[in-house]
């Protein structure tokens, strides 16, 4: 009987971002928080996609800005922007969005790999891509997406 319990989950939450007009998802377990615009303080000789630093409750948090990490357009002065903060090996980064939307549950068996069409910058920091009612939905591998940017910067 105990067994039964432990059964596989056939399904994932994600938390819905969008960045340009184009849907992400983060899986729900990597996110540490959300939130609102934050003061960001540069940081000198970063990379580009660094947008600085900010103080989160007392820890140090490095910003990176998706859109630059993505090789897109700057976001407008008058635009807001949002954070979802996530931990890779030990440290906190907050990932600089357009907003975020909701948490949705979806089924492993629609899961697919990236298509070969998917611009490769798209392609080096996604895990996969789940196809939705109206748009496509690109999953974010955070570690990747963080690892590449400690790469750049060396």
């Amino acid at each position: 009987m105990p067994n039964e319990l432990i059964e596989e989950s056939t399904s994932k939450d994600y938390l819905t971002i969008v960045i340009e007009d184009q849907t992400f998802g983060i899986p729900v377990l990597q996110v540490q928080d959300v939130l609102r615009e934050q003061k960001v303080t540069k940081i000198p000789l970063a990379s580009r996609e660094v947008a600085g630093s900010l103080n989160l409750r007392g820890r140090i948090v490095t910003a990176i800005d998706v859109r630059r990490r993505l090789g897109l357009g700057d976001r407008n002065d008058n635009e807001a922007s949002m954070s979802v903060v996530v931990e890779h090996k030990g440290e906190l980064f907050s990932l600089i969005i357009d907003s975020v939307g909701d948490v949705l549950s979806l089924e492993n068996s629609n899961f697919e790999k990236n298509p070969g069409t998917l611009e490769q910058t798209w392609k080096d920091i996604s895990s996969g891509i789940f196809q939705l009612e109206n748009n496509l939905l690109v999953v974010v591998d955070v570690p990747s997406l963080l690892e590449n940017i400690s790469n750049s910067k060396k």
